[in-house]
């Protein structure tokens, strides 16, 4: 007899029916439920410091992504938060408490991660901060998911990290979340030891990526559709080859014969390190920008010595002069710190007359805020520790010469014609981009600029501190020559990128 079920099939017969050792179906159909319930897990990222945490914590994110989980906005509800720190003032640790409680607020079932410099300098400070789950220090920010096989919060945070003299790997990262610009890493760590910073403690000493591997991620960032990628680093001008030992300056000679049609602008830099062959080649290049950021922090020798600084101002003075004669358009900026210990009135008025003599562009002007474990703070230095309120007076007053040297700067450019690389969104009907040379600037919107090079006339200083800008012509400059549409002038990466070997 043969058995048929309701489909008319020999069930006994039948090579599709289930045998005894066939796994339930329903079961792999439960897991795979879990599965994706547990790939479509949502997190946010913050980030707070430097270029270089930027472009760590994109690494990070597109790390999380490629194992399951969904990128949403910080500000609104996810299952994992990530918060990338900065330890460089204690206004940075402050601000990482309040982010911490804002998170707890919206979703207080949710999952905290804290990493970067402030959970490699404290992590059991962190670990203490009520409703924190997960610490990783230097060693341990790139493995992040290796520890979220379970987001339930457990009333206790985790802590995983190392001492920072066993931290010695170079992990790559960039920026990715900018549609324009991409900040990319290129060195990490320092082996200096200013009296008054943390990051050596935090970061670990200096190590750097292969210029082969720098190349590629250049290629890789210019597939994206960015058009300008920031070199950064801890201390970029001790940039070491890790097979070779070239330094710095051969890898921007090495940039400078890329095809990826893209600019580069050389961040921080210090004045020891930026030799003249840098300069003399940024001024003959045609792809870095005419932009130096160059820290100084006090322009009195004796406080530079306090800080342990290597160079003193004569040295400064020497690389903005070189730099204005071969290049009067450049921008430069300056780092400064306000009310380190010792800073006397007459040595904070030697500081800012010296400022105020030399011709740089703006400022960023920090206050000086006392870190545990540095040097200053362990010596005796703190016995000559400036007041809060002159402290935040004189950080007043350089804020009042950035703006004026600001000014000075944009107004040295006003009919000028340079090149700027508009961004992508359309605020209130207008668009808004930086000059190669760094000047913010905004002009009516006009859809076929968007998240492209342009060359426009620099126009009035506008009432919101920019410039305005009037199209000039409608090209991409000289220095991206790759992958021009012909009817529009603009650039087509896929087309500049399609013959690349």
């Amino acid at each position: 007899m043969v058995c048929m079920n309701k489909t008319g099939i020999d069930e006994k017969n039948d090579s599709r029916r289930k045998s005894a050792d066939a796994p339930d179906l329903r079961c792999i159909d439960k897991l795979l439920l879990l599965r994706v319930k547990e790939m479509s897990r949502t997190f946010a990222i913050h980030t707070l410091g430097c270029k270089l945490n930027y472009s760590e914590s994109s690494s990070i994110a597109c790390c999380l992504t490629e194992n399951g989980f969904t990128k949403v906005q910080f500000k609104e509800k996810a299952e994992l938060y990530v918060i990338n720190t900065c330890s460089v003032t204690q206004e940075a640790d402050k601000e990482c408490r309040q982010i911490v409680r804002s998170v707890l607020r919206r979703a207080p079932g949710a999952f905290i991660a804290i990493t970067g410099c402030y959970a490699q300098l404290k992590p059991e400070e962190i670990a203490g901060i009520e409703g924190v789950d997960l610490v990783l220090g230097a060693s341990e920010k790139f493995n992040l998911p290796l520890y979220l096989d379970n987001l339930d919060k457990k009333g206790f945070a985790q802590i995983h990290s190392c001492e920072i003299e066993k931290v010695n790997i170079f992990h790559p990262a960039y920026s990715s979340g900018d549609r324009t610009r991409s900040f990319l890493k290129v060195q990490d760590g320092c082996d200096y030891n200013c009296s008054y910073c943390t990051i050596p403690l935090a970061r670990g000493g200096s190590r750097s990526d292969s210029i082969a591997n720098v190349n590629r991620n250049v290629y890789s960032i210019a597939l994206k559709g960015i058009k300008e990628i920031v070199l950064t680093g801890v201390n970029l001008g001790d940039y070491r080859e890790p097979q070779s030992g070239a330094g710095f300056f051969e890898l921007i000679q090495t940039l400078e014969d890329t095809k990826a049609p893209v600019r580069f602008r050389i961040s921080s830099i210090e004045p020891n390190l930026l030799k003249d062959e840098i300069i003399e080649w940024v001024r003959r290049s045609q792809k870095f920008v005419p932009h130096f950021h160059i820290p100084l922090q006090s322009g009195a020798d004796a406080i530079l010595k306090k800080m342990r600084r290597r160079y003193l101002r004569d040295l400064y003075t020497e690389k903005v002069t070189r730099i204005k004669s071969l290049m009067p358009h450049c921008s430069i900026g300056v780092d400064v710190i306000a009310g380190f210990p010792g800073e006397t009135d007459e040595y904070f008025s030697e500081s800012y007359e010296f400022l105020r003599s030399l011709d740089v562009s703006y400022l960023h002007v920090f206050t000086y805020s006392e870190r545990d474990n540095t040097s200053a703070v362990l010596s005796d230095l703190e016995s000559d520790s400036i007041p809060m309120e002159i402290r935040r007076k004189r950080n007043r007053m350089l804020q009042i010469l950035s703006e004026k040297k600001e000014r000075r700067f944009f107004e040295q450019n006003v009919g000028s014609v340079r090149p700027v690389l508009f961004e992508a969104r359309n605020r209130n009907g207008f668009l808004y981009g930086y000059t190669d040379n760094y000047i913010r600037v905004k002009t009516v919107f006009n859809k076929a600029l968007q998240g492209q090079v342009a060359k426009v006339e620099l126009g009035e200083l506008t009432t919101d501190g920019m410039m305005s800008a009037a199209l000039a012509k409608p090209i991409i400059p000289d220095f991206i020559s790759q992958g021009i549409d012909a009817e529009t002038g603009y650039l087509t990466v896929p087309a500049a990128l399609e013959n690349i070997n």
